[in-house]
């Protein structure tokens, strides 16, 4: 594993939006990150970077794309009765991105395996935040897998195992992650995104509210 000096990558890092140029590194990354099943290929990546270029983000060092972030905007209440990941991310390609939606939506967040120990994911929050309150949006929310479920699937539901990590009771990579970067839990949903099978389908849905939000704007 590469060795990576702490002070020199915060003097070397940028953080900036996802261009065409950019979608085949990024799909690469997306692979390593999720595997062939359930990562983004390069088309829905560059869909993304073409509907919506203020929502996709990334971190590069030394040249190199070490973590990106996709987004849209939508109106959350329209997809009550239907809220997959299929369903509102558009299959991966953001054409049901919303301008005049209310609520930022996150649908993929990647970090590369060698720079996780260095809060790049944090920092991809943190942007994402940042276009929140640009655009005057109400909240960013997120449907997050729980990819440590397996473990419990046998002896707890979804929820009961969502309510534990959210109490920690019991630590998952993701859950607990989002929690602590100030998400808090609204559901837990079924069948959001079947092909995961270590969430066994399931995701949990996360929200962080936009204290600066205007809606008289």
């Amino acid at each position: 594993m590469t060795s990576i000096d702490l002070p020199r990558l915060e003097k070397e890092i940028v953080i900036r939006n996802i261009t065409q140029e950019d979608v085949l590194e990024v799909a690469e990354l997306s692979d390593d990150s999720f595997g062939p099943d359930i990562s983004f290929k390069r088309e829905h990546f560059a869909s993304q970077a073409e509907v919506f270029p203020e929502g996709q983000i990334c971190v590069e060092y030394e040249g190199k794309i070490v973590g990106s972030c996709s987004s849209l905007i939508v109106n959350f209440d329209d997809y009550a009765d239907n809220h997959s990941y299929t369903a509102i991310s558009d299959n991966g390609y953001i054409r049901n991105h919303n301008p005049d939606g209310l609520n930022l939506y996150g649908v993929e967040v990647s970090v590369h395996k060698e720079y996780r120990k260095l809060k790049l994911g944090r920092r991809l929050y943190d942007a994402r935040k940042q276009v929140c309150k640009d655009l005057n949006l109400k909240s960013i929310i997120i449907g997050g897998r729980i990819p440590y479920y397996y473990k419990y699937s046998e002896v707890m539901s979804a929820q009961e195992y969502a309510e534990k990590v959210i109490n920690d009771e019991i630590y998952d990579p993701v859950l607990t992650f989002q929690k602590n970067n100030g998400f808090m839990l609204r559901e837990v949903t079924p069948n959001y995104l079947p092909e995961d099978d270590a969430s066994r389908g399931y995701a949990t849905s996360m929200e962080w509210t936009n204290e600066a939000y205007n809606p008289s704007k």
